[in-house]
């Protein structure tokens, strides 16, 4: 018996509104995101140029990866929470882990071509650097990101967004990038070597590497349809326990995440005396109690006769 996660005395909302409702604010965010990208990418690259920093070209060349990965995170948004439709009955919510693929992706290559450009300028010799432009250049930077992290961050929080959560964990990322860079940069004006620009680099791509494999990590889970983290499945057993008086028991709980939506199905039983009426009701109760304390869950109950023998959870 498949069991609603919201009453049916609820008004109706057609599947556009939903759709705007859902979908407008993560995608206003994820396309300011894009606008300030590009245009750190322009500043960085103008005056990495002047500078003459390695260290500060690289972080233009991150900012160009963050332009691949902010569209692919504002496409996938829209995608994700478009409703669920014959070709797609499950939603479309498992496209944010392919965003969060991309992003990961993105990151390995530049964070590849910068520690590439960092080992030539060690082997090669690094030219003279304009600090003070590199510095306006990373200060700038780090406080456009900070910002924009922050924002992004409370708001992949409230939409439970994947893709929205990689772009903000991307953007967490330019912060540290930006205060390395900076570092680095002092380094140079006070020690006047100038090899501490490409060592800079050098940090800066592995710290790339390892958020890309972080990235890659969280993706899989979700193709994977790994199950819902602990908190949330301590939240079902909760409301099980809540109706513990209405059934004999329950097994086969099956949790997964596609997107911002949370997939929970179980098979309840019940005295094999009751009839489908109350059986149906109590499903109904534990599926808006899931409701309300996972939000945007979608909950399926399987009514079934009490049997004679024992079952487990794992049954």
């Amino acid at each position: 018996m498949s069991s609603p996660a919201s009453p049916a005395n609820k008004p109706d909302i057609s599947h556009a509104e939903a759709h705007s409702a859902v979908a407008g604010a993560p995608a206003r965010i994820a396309a300011i995101s894009l606008v300030v990208t590009c245009a750190l990418l322009v500043l960085k690259l103008t005056l990495g140029l002047i500078s003459g920093s390695i260290a500060v070209l690289g972080d233009a060349v991150d900012s160009g990866t963050d332009l691949v990965g902010g569209a692919a995170a504002l496409i996938s948004v829209y995608i994700s929470r478009a409703p669920a439709d014959d070709a797609h009955p499950y939603g479309h919510g498992k496209v944010e882990g392919i965003s969060a693929s991309v992003a990961a992706t993105i990151i390995a290559l530049g964070g590849s071509l910068v520690a590439a450009q960092a080992i030539i300028r060690l082997i090669d010799g690094s030219p003279g650097i304009d600090v003070g432009v590199g510095l306006i250049a990373m200060v700038i930077a780090a406080a456009a990101n900070t910002i924009m992290a922050m924002f992004m961050r409370r708001e992949a929080r409230i939409a439970r967004s994947m893709a929205l959560q990689a772009e903000a964990t991307h953007l967490q990322t330019n912060i540290v990038q930006a205060g390395a860079i900076i570092c680095g940069l002092l380094l140079v004006e006070v020690t006047g070597k100038t090899f501490f620009d490409p060592l800079t680099a050098l940090g800066l791509a592995a710290y790339m590497a390892w958020i890309a494999q972080g990235l890659v990590r969280t993706a899989v889970d979700e193709v994977m349809d790994a199950a819902l983290p602990a908190s949330d499945l301590d939240q079902i057993m909760a409301v099980i326990d809540a109706h513990k008086h209405d059934i004999r028991g329950f097994h086969r709980l099956r949790t997964r995440r596609a997107g911002s939506s949370r997939h929970i199905d179980m098979h309840i039983m019940f005295d094999a005396s009751s009839t489908v009426h109350e059986a149906h009701l109590v499903a109904d109760a534990i599926s808006e109690d899931i409701h309300q304390r996972l939000p945007g869950s979608v909950v399926v109950v399987h009514v079934e006769p009490d049997e004679p023998h024992v079952l487990t959870e794992a049954e």
